[in-house]
């Protein structure tokens, strides 16, 4: 079920981050003069299209019918009888802004019109100025550094997750609330049921020292293996479910015919004897990580840009290390000692585990972060905004860094780039995208199946 919700919960913000990237592009389009042929939301087929009439600035509703027609007029300009469409439709169709909802929920698009860097007819992409270009082709870019700005703004005031050695705050506006580790799940005849935890505990202390992640509570179970350990746990009880247990007050007068509600929080001391240090678990729970939120007021603003400034660098820094460990691990591959050849491999495993792609991103990290609550699927989504703009400014043709690196060395050689040559190069990067993509998407494959 966490999968399934992880799917969904993925797939609407991997929606949301490529449509406003998109939609940096429409508006950055229209504000400087080139005309937007098409702005769709999802992946043909379509489900619902609407057109805008350049004349009048209405827009109009069209059947699925004339959409065909619509595609056939504005691609081939078949003659009016042939294709049923009335003179006045087919200008539309032509010039009119086409507003879509598509059925594969994937994405979505801004076609431009002429985007190819030689189409000089007025009003198309490529007879926009360099200057006008560079603001088109990186809009998508900014859009998408726009949208982890205002998610982490709004983190920063309702409780940002850390997740960053050295997060950036503002220390003179920053309040801290830490989360206890949860027990998740007890497992059947283990030392935990003995001990008499229940699905719900909080852990607050092992052996009278105070812990607050998981690791902590493993690393002291692991010292004391085979030993007895005394665990202070919180519990809350629900006093509607237990009205006979003695710690619950007297359930009182119904109000409105509901009967109120009770609950009572206690500390209790449990002692668990571990298993042997060769058993399969020691303890014998499962444990929700503890959650680190900071709360700031009038300073959120400045956390939102300060953290989104520091994600971006580590984004890079990443991407960096992960160019050099892929260089350097195939490098050593061709050398004759055992042992640097090993340190290569080792490199290169190092980047199939940090790479992740679609599948991913859908199956294993948004579960991981569904489970961990709202906060958490927010700041995964800044996280991906960040990535995605990261990814785009880079200068690869098939992306919006390299189109502008492509027209930019044309422009300093004083070189027309043809549309042969610019189809060509975008194709073979495309290509490209698409095996490591592949390969990115078997690896996955293979670590969700692990």
């Amino acid at each position: 079920m966490d999968i399934f919700v992880g799917v969904v919960v993925g797939l609407i913000v991997l929606m949301i981050l490529v449509v406003a990237h998109e939609f940096g592009h429409f508006i950055a389009s229209r504000r400087n003069g080139v005309n937007v042929l098409e702005f769709g939301i999802g992946f043909p087929p379509r489900a619902i299209a609407w057109i805008k009439d350049p004349k009048t600035g209405k827009w109009r509703r069209f059947k699925r019918s004339e959409w065909t027609k619509s595609n056939i007029t504005k691609t081939v300009g078949v003659d009016n009888n042939k294709s049923g469409v009335s003179a006045d439709d087919k200008k539309i169709f032509q010039k009119g802004l086409v507003f879509s909802l598509n059925w594969i929920p994937i994405g979505g698009f801004c076609q431009m019109d002429g985007e190819s860097a030689v189409d000089d007819r007025p009003g198309t992409f490529g007879k926009a100025n360099f200057w006008k270009k560079t603001k088109i082709l990186f809009a998508g870019v900014a859009m998408n550094w726009l949208v982890a700005f205002i998610v982490l703004t709004i983190l920063a005031w309702t409780g940002m997750p850390t997740f960053l050695d050295g997060q950036f705050t503002v220390e003179a506006d920053t309040r801290v609330e830490q989360t206890p580790v949860k027990v998740k799940n007890v497992h059947e005849g283990s030392p935990a049921e003995a001990a008499g935890f229940l699905e719900g505990d909080y852990i607050l202390k092992v052996n009278g020292e105070e812990v607050w992640y998981g690791s902590e509570i493993i690393k002291i179970n692991k010292e004391h293996a085979g030993e007895e350990v005394k665990y202070t746990v919180r519990r809350t009880t629900d006093c509607d479910k237990t009205p006979s247990h003695k710690i619950c007050p007297v359930v009182g007068m119904a109000v409105d015919g509901k009967e109120p509600t009770y609950t009572y929080t206690e500390e209790k001391d449990l002692t668990a004897t571990l298993n042997a240090a060769d058993a399969e678990y020691l303890l014998g729970v499962s444990m929700e990580s503890s959650e680190s939120l900071s709360y700031s007021t009038w300073s959120a603003p400045i956390v939102g840009a300060g953290l989104t400034l520091q994600m971006t660098g580590e984004t890079f820094k990443g991407l960096g290390e992960l160019v050099w460990n892929l260089i350097t691990g195939v490098g050593r591959q061709f050398s004759p000692d055992d042992s640097v050849r090993e340190s290569g491999r080792e490199a290169i495993e190092t980047v199939g585990n940090s790479v992740t792609g679609p599948v991913g991103i859908l199956g294993i990290i948004f579960p991981s972060f569904v489970s961990g609550g709202f906060s958490n699927i927010m700041f995964i989504t800044a996280l991906i905004s960040i990535s995605l703009a990261c990814m785009n400014v880079l200068p690869i043709p098939a992306l919006d860094g390299g189109r502008w690196v492509l027209i930019g060395i044309f422009k300093l050689r004083k070189k027309k780039l043809t549309k042969e040559i610019e189809e060509k190069i975008v194709a073979r990067a495309f290509m490209v995208l698409l095996a490591l993509i592949a390969i990115v998407t078997i690896l996955d494959i293979t670590r969700f199946f692990r």
